[in-house]
């Protein structure tokens, strides 16, 4: 069995070696494939986490607030026991946002075994003036110490610290790209401007950048009771609840039962980014179906070539079953051909789509207001490389066996005879 072994194995080496061209040619359809399945699958699944990242970094797992766009029946439609309803001079209700007892909510979430950190705050539109400069943009009133468990502020501060926060009430800190766009700089005042008219005067003592520009270019921070004054709100005015788990994947668990003890919406992560994740799931699946088809493409290759090699060594092969060699030998010396063409092609694939893989983490890229990276993300996970020698090897040993196969029911007599 062994000397039967070798013997197919020397003999599948002398037909690779007499048809060096053929031989490369077959090499070179897997060496692209995988090459090109690696470097796009790492270059995506970079472009995807680094999509996942800076959505987590910037929005709460789970997000408690008050949700005014939930279908209310209208006065006209509540009709009484007696089938009427008058109705005077409807106006429209000018709902408030307000979660009502909104520190006793976030005391009893904090007692849930698989939150991380929990933090109240009131957003609002408002507008940013300075100089000549007037922009829209969000404010958020927060406890700071507790913003940063949740987000990590601290780093990603590029001037100033969020301690600044605490001690100066008439501080904020922006976002780099809002303050860049009013040409504005720490120790600068700006004028904010609600909705609603009021106005107040507040001190640039910070700025940060979490990375993602529709973050940055518009969003800036303020302690809770600055922004309950700048929108002439009571004390207890707070229109969020954020929440951080341990484990974020089971955001979209949690949510529904906090969104029924507390009456309020409870929304996930998944929900919040539905857009972003359908994004990432269509960039998976064109990204995959390229790979394999390019995979496949070159399993049809290496057939062709292996069909033409067992045309060529019709002679060949009917002196080997002459000589005593059974069907099964003469499909093994083929299936070692084109396992040879497969794993030498393989491993010269992962070699080729590591180096452009690096080449293209390694090329500088501007993300402008959008995203600040300067360079692209490429995802370098061992898997990749695991599924493309796997699949490589596989492909070929499939497009070996059909040829191989054929070749082992060749009948040496008829051949003989011409």
């Amino acid at each position: 069995m062994l000397n039967s072994l070798k013997l197919s194995i020397e003999i599948a080496k002398i037909h690779l070696l007499s048809k060096p061209k053929q031989t490369l040619v077959a090499m070179l359809g897997v060496t692209f494939g995988i090459g090109m399945f690696v470097a796009m699958v790492s270059l995506m699944t970079g472009l995807n986490r680094l999509t996942e990242d800076l959505a987590m970094t910037s929005s709460p797992d789970i997000r408690i607030f008050h949700d005014i766009t939930v279908e209310r029946k209208s006065i006209l439609e509540q009709v009484n026991e007696n089938g009427t309803n008058l109705v005077y001079h409807q106006k429209p209700k000018n709902e408030s946002l307000k979660v009502r007892n909104a520190m006793g909510i976030a005391e009893r979430i904090r007692l849930h075994p698989e939150v991380k950190g929990v933090s109240v705050l009131l957003n609002s539109q408002v507008f940013y003036n300075y100089g000549p400069v007037q922009l829209s943009g969000i404010i958020a009133g927060v406890d700071i110490v507790e913003e940063d468990k949740l987000f990590d502020l601290r780093s990603k501060m590029k001037e100033g610290s969020i301690e600044n926060l605490i001690t100066n009430q008439d501080g904020i800190i922006m976002g780099i790209g809002l303050a860049a766009k009013l040409d504005a700089h720490t120790g600068d005042r700006v004028l904010i401007t609600t909705p609603q008219g009021f106005t107040k005067s507040l001190k640039i003592i910070g700025l940060f950048q979490m990375g993602v520009g529709a973050i940055d270019n518009v969003k800036s921070y303020a302690s809770i009771s600055t922004v309950q004054t700048i929108l002439g709100e009571d004390k207890g005015y707070i229109t969020d609840v954020n929440i951080k788990l341990k484990d974020y994947k089971q955001a979209k668990f949690i949510a529904p039962g906090f969104q029924q003890s507390f009456g309020y919406k409870a929304e996930d992560w998944e929900t919040a980014n539905a857009t972003m994740l359908l994004g990432v799931v269509i960039r998976n699946i064109l990204t995959y179906s390229v790979s394999i088809t390019l995979l496949i493409v070159a399993g049809f290759g290496i057939y062709n070539i292996l069909s033409i090699t067992i045309h060529n060594k019709m002679k060949d092969i009917a002196i080997l079953k002459a000589m005593g060699f059974a069907g099964k030998d003469v499909k093994q010396i083929f299936m070692i051909q084109s396992l040879v063409i497969g794993l030498i092609g393989s491993l010269l694939g992962l070699l080729i789509g590591f180096i452009l893989s690096y080449l293209i983490s390694k090329a500088p890229f501007d993300g402008g207001d959008v995203i600040s990276i300067d360079h692209l993300p490429v995802n370098f996970n061992p898997i990749y490389y695991i599924i493309g020698i796997v699949f490589g090897v596989l492909t070929t040993a499939i497009a070996g066996y059909l040829p191989s196969r054929k070749a082992s029911k060749i009948d040496p007599i008829e051949i003989l005879r011409g």
